[in-house]
């Protein structure tokens, strides 16, 4: 299933596969921490000699999300059942998964959380399928909010177009431009197929830097992928053959080929670190390159990315 297919309307929060609010047996009354800025952590030093501080860099802490004042309703013979889906949702788990919350008319976004704390007070209220003041805290590691809509760009490496063919090398009563098909309808002129800048566009329409995944695709020497509003360059000294994929997470700062084995030795040292390699709020023009020589068209880069939020 798809991240929040359950969300349709404002009020909808989605853990995993449990759906709150609306029309679902658990209304919330509270959620916090959602559209808070995360704590944060200033690299800033206070001057030596100086009034104030040398700027440092603000660095966001992992966010924390509670639903306070949870109402869990049911028929009294269902409620056990009721409580023990939401039980299930909230298990102590390792692994992060998807909360998809919509409040208004901006639509969802998505975090991906952990549960850190349960609360399901039990009282006379449960004999009659009527539970209050139940609670669920979610910590996110990575404490930006995305639109669910996964984005991609993808380029091939810069080819020249071939242009138009005379016939040079045809008989001299054949030679020139061809402006028919072949079954000798008028076509007009044929100038083979396009060429290929080796260029792409990212847009991040949120207002939080987000980190990418890039996919580089074989037969290709040495890729490498320039953001040019920023300028940082990654670079792999590897040789990628055909139906190879290199795969660079900028979030996790890994680099794996054909989803096994690590190369994130490879990186150059034109190389940034692979997690400062984002794509800030805005316009992001990029350029796919590689080694001299290295020009087949099956050749390509993806990007994937979702719009981040604070």
């Amino acid at each position: 299933m798809a991240i929040g297919d359950q969300v349709t309307a404002p009020g909808h929060v989605q853990l995993g596969e449990l759906l709150l609010g609306r029309g679902t047996p658990y209304r919330w009354r509270s959620l916090t921490g959602w559209e808070d800025l995360p704590a944060l952590d200033s690299g800033s030093t206070p001057r030596s000699a100086a009034h104030g501080d040398i700027l440092g860099r603000l660095l966001a802490q992992s966010r924390v999300v509670t639903l306070d004042d949870i109402v869990i309703r049911a028929r009294p013979g269902e409620i056990g059942g009721v409580v023990q889906q939401l039980g299930d949702a909230t298990a102590v788990a390792d692994d992060e998964i998807p909360l998809v919350v919509q409040l208004d008319d901006r639509g969802p976004l998505l975090a991906w959380v952990r549960v850190t704390a349960r609360a399901v007070p039990v009282g006379r209220g449960y004999r009659v399928g009527t539970i209050t003041g139940a609670a669920v805290q979610l910590t996110a590691s990575d404490p930006r909010r995305y639109e669910l809509l996964e984005h991609t760009a993808r380029a091939d490496l810069p080819a020249d177009e071939p242009g138009l063919d005379w016939h040079t090398g045809e008989e001299l009563l054949d030679a020139g431009l061809d402006w028919a098909t072949a079954d000798g309808s008028d076509a007009g002129l044929d100038f083979g197929p396009p060429g290929s800048t080796g260029a792409l566009t990212a847009r991040n329409t949120g207002n939080a830097p987000a980190h990418p995944t890039i996919e580089f695709r074989g037969p290709v020497s040495m890729p490498s992928l320039t953001n040019m509003a920023t300028g940082d360059v990654l670079e792999y000294d590897l040789a990628l053959a055909a139906g190879d994929v290199l795969v660079v997470e900028t979030g996790e700062g890994t680099v794996t080929l054909n989803g096994t084995t690590s190369r994130l030795y490879t990186a150059t040292a034109r190389s940034v670190p692979e997690q400062t390699f984002a794509l800030l709020p805005g316009t992001a023009d990029m350029a796919y390159r590689a080694a001299p020589g290295s020009s087949d068209p099956a050749a390509s880069v993806a990007v994937r990315w979702r719009s981040a939020y604070w």
